[in-house]
């Protein structure tokens, strides 16, 4: 209930926000008004609906014109909070511009009086038409009264209008081709990032083996089953010696989603292919149990709080791999000494954890590298400056605590299905002595 509160506060104040800039500054009050305000206001509560509705099977059919209203409604408040200063500066020019044809307009000229004098003395009486007439007890008329200050032209008012509606045009330009473009490469092919990874300890017979690293696949209504066939063909194409699927590989139930992750049985690798649950396997109306044993019957082995050996050349390094954070709140969560307790330190680990901020505690059990996803590297500039309060690592090689973290962008994307800044990827690590 809270989360439903927070995002429909969050709604409201952009929509308002929105409304000012693209609706009240751009349009004069009337029928054309009050049509958009209706419009805007609609699509506001279609915010909140998308985001609920999306998550259960009825409401599938909202996911693309509601997620694809929620990215274009990020980037207009992106480009119009942007645009706010040199829109204030044009309106300042105005202003001053006003004022300056207003006080050119009701300002008496001081010299007036000196000039008119000197002329009749110097030349005699002025015309009778430039003289003001004698009233009948022999003084002279008063002098007519200053016109009142004048209302703002109406060409002041077409230059306010100028002004707010470029700043709308610009903004809704540049929103629908940020976003248009963003769609384009989150439903293109994932980048292949070659990673290599020098592990200090490192047994030397162990140097050159191979990690093909995929995460947040994201598997749900916005994606076909082309997308998992499309990230099986490009692994496959890696020949690594292990597969990691490093969590968020679904946001739905295995009835609703079964058949796009059947392609995943198709995985390649000399060792194996293996999985970690994410955020996203908790929040399906089954979780994760049921998606943990559809994935064995693919052929790919969940390491839940648990490790393996990976012989390789004669040595053998420990894969590890531990629940996500997630799983906590339903007695689920991860428990890093089951999975790396025990173990011979002399031997180097690999774990796969979804969150990188999981490599605080996986820190003090030496593990020399933490394989992660979550974050999607933001998805969407500029949630990647947002990141960093959260988590350690944002995308790529980092370090936490001793501990080297690869994070992957993520083969799929979550909600909208845009991608601007955070191309989708798939990671070829090699490890190295």
């Amino acid at each position: 209930m809270g989360f439903v509160a927070l995002v429909f506060s969050v709604a409201v104040l952009i929509h308002y926000y929105l409304w000012r800039r693209l609706v009240r500054a751009t349009t004069v009050p009337g029928r054309t008004r009050r049509v958009l305000t209706w419009v805007l206001i609609g699509l506001g509560a279609f915010v909140p609906v998308t985001l609920i509705g999306s998550r259960t099977e009825w409401g599938h059919f909202l996911a693309w014109p509601g997620f694809f209203w929620i990215a274009l409604m990020f980037y207009l408040l992106v480009f119009l909070v942007v645009l706010e200063i040199p829109r204030a500066l044009a309106l300042l020019a105005v202003r001053r511009s006003e004022r300056r044809r207003a006080a050119a307009s009701s300002a008496v000229r001081p010299d007036a009086v000196p000039v008119a004098t000197a002329a009749l003395t110097a030349t005699g009486p002025a015309p009778a038409s430039t003289v003001p007439a004698p009233s009948e007890d022999g003084d002279r008329v008063e002098d007519p009264p200053a016109p009142a200050e004048p209302e703002v032209a109406p060409e002041a008012i077409g230059r306010r209008l100028f002004i707010a509606r470029t700043a709308a045009a610009v903004a809704g330009v540049g929103a629908l081709a940020t976003v248009g473009a963003g769609v384009r490469t989150a439903l293109g092919d994932p980048v292949v990032e070659s990673v290599k990874v020098t592990l200090p300890r490192l047994d030397p017979r162990l140097s050159g083996l191979r990690f093909a690293v995929v995460s947040d696949i994201h598997l749900g209504p916005l994606t076909g089953i082309r997308h998992s066939e499309r990230i099986v063909r490009m692994v496959n194409a890696l020949q690594a010696d292990v597969v990691a699927v490093v969590g968020d590989l679904v946001d739905g139930t295995v009835a609703e989603l079964g058949p796009l992750a059947r392609p995943l049985a198709d995985l390649e690798s000399r060792y194996g292919a293996y999985f970690v649950t994410g955020n996203h396997e908790y929040y399906t109306a089954n979780g994760p149990e049921e998606w943990i044993e559809e994935l064995r019957g693919l052929g790919i082995r969940p390491l839940r709080n648990e490790r393996v050996e990976i012989a390789h050349g004669g040595a053998v390094l420990d894969l590890a791999g531990v629940n996500d954070v997630t799983g906590a709140t339903v007695d689920d969560g991860p428990d890093f000494e089951r999975a790396l307790g025990g173990r011979d330190r002399s031997r180097s680990t690999v774990l796969l954890a979804h969150q990188p901020v999981q490599a605080h505690e996986a820190a003090g059990y030496g593990v020399d590298l933490q394989l992660s996803g979550h974050t999607h590297g933001g998805q969407m500039v500029p949630f990647n400056l947002v990141v960093p309060l959260q988590q350690p690592v944002v995308s790529g090689l980092g370090e936490v605590d001793g501990t080297q973290v690869y994070v992957t962008r993520g083969a799929g994307f979550w909600g909208p299905p845009v991608r601007v800044g955070a191309s989708p990827e798939i990671t070829l690590l090699e490890l190295r002595a």
